[in-house]
């Protein structure tokens, strides 16, 4: 399957498999079945509206669910992170295709392009199928056009796979001998802080911490060394100083 590498502000680098067809096909089934939920809710409401008050305030509910329909993309991958609900439900997302999150003008971009792509007013166009099924990274042309593609959520990378692994050389120096004031809970704890980064992307734990392990053994790390590098680093320096004293 095809591949993008992300590269994260750590500069540590991320492979997520490109979504394919069946995925895409089945993230908008989903958000068009919530559509026809809504549009039997509206019909309802305007019936009742219409009957109840006037026919002008039945149009203005017509009127605002054809808004909803065609600002939702745009809405929610704007405010869900390149999803919609039903691209959460596949676990699926926007990104650019140099890995970087993609900016406002390009969300805008793909959303202008959806005509072209979707045909009006449901479903998927053949434009959009057939440019999905034969284009390298499964793009629509607002894709290509935007420099989007979309991911599956989940990091085809392993975190073992790209942090570390714990057969470090016999020369190895550790930077901070001070780690043997934790213990092995300290240390499965940042191991879990490092695992969920790599799967949530959420930096906020990392910076947190880093600090707290910063200020309970008492260190204070190279101007370059970055706090993921740091945590990183606290495991390697761990492992080596307790394998060393055990033999």
């Amino acid at each position: 399957m095809d591949s993008i590498r992300i590269s994260t502000a750590q500069n540590i680098d991320i492979d997520y498999e490109i979504a394919g067809l069946g995925e895409r096909i089945a993230a908008r089934c989903i958000d068009l079945a919530g559509f026809l939920v809504i549009a039997v809710i509206t019909l309802i409401v305007m019936g009742a509206v219409s009957a109840g008050v006037s026919g002008s305030a039945g149009m203005i509910v017509l009127f605002v669910f054809l808004a909803i329909f065609v600002f939702y993309d745009l809405v929610c991958e704007i405010t869900m992170d390149g999803q919609t609900f039903g691209k959460k439900v596949l676990k699926i997302k926007v990104i650019s295709i140099d890995g970087t999150q993609p900016t406002l003008s390009q969300y805008i971009f793909r959303w202008l392009f959806r005509m072209i792509d979707f045909g009006f007013p449901f479903g998927w166009g053949v434009v959009a199928l057939v440019s999905v099924a034969v284009t390298k990274n499964h793009q629509r042309v607002g894709d290509i056009l935007a420099k989007t593609t979309l991911i599956k959520t989940k990091p085809r990378t392993e975190l073992s796979n790209v942090v570390f692994s714990f057969s470090l050389p016999e020369e190895y120096e550790p930077q901070f001998k001070e780690v043997l004031h934790l213990n092995d809970r300290d240390i499965e704890l940042i191991h879990e802080v490092l695992t969920g980064y790599y799967q949530t992307g959420n930096a906020e734990l990392i910076y947190t911490m880093a600090a707290k392990i910063k200020e309970y053994i008492a260190v204070s790390p190279p101007d370059k060394m970055n706090e993921l590098q740091f945590l990183e680093t606290v495991l390697k320096d761990y492992n080596f100083l307790t394998a060393n004293m055990s033999v």
